[in-house]
């Protein structure tokens, strides 16, 4: 990988408008991840406005909703991250207005990097999409 230009990010700051859980962004998902010690879960129901083609949901959100996982899985283990790689595997077209599981966990955890992997899945099982990332530690929570 490249060498990460030094910049500053506040990672506590202004979370609320976060496009992926942002409780306070007009236009975010407003995802709600729960941990289990080892796996980080939230749901999400696409809708129109969620559409590439009529009625399928855009591959950017789902790539969106795996992103978003597999960082809140190196956030509930107690880092700040970036994603510096990402590798998606679009299983099925994804249909609006589908129940969505969205999981995710960390495989490897260094002083520098964090690698997780993440799966979309409808309610009954059926994979959706799956991924896998490295990201960039920033610092232990409360740290940056």
């Amino acid at each position: 990988m490249a060498n990460w230009p030094q910049v500053s990010i506040d990672m506590e700051k202004e979370l609320e408008m976060c496009f992926g859980c942002g409780q306070k962004n007009p236009i975010g998902l407003k995802l709600n991840f729960s941990w289990d010690g080892k796996i980080a879960r939230a749901e999400f129901t696409p809708n129109k406005l969620h559409q590439g083609w009529a009625g399928v949901v855009h591959g950017g959100i789902i790539s969106c909703l795996l992103d978003e996982a597999m960082s809140y899985a190196a956030r509930f283990s107690g880092v700040n991250s970036l994603t510096a790689r990402m590798q998606t595997r679009f299983r099925r077209p994804l249909q609006i207005d589908e129940l969505l599981i969205i999981t995710a966990s960390l495989t490897k955890k260094t002083r520098k990097l964090v690698e997780a992997k993440a799966e979309v899945s409808l309610k009954d099982g059926t994979l959706v999409a799956d991924s896998t990332a490295t990201m960039f530690v920033l610092g232990q929570r409360g740290e940056v």
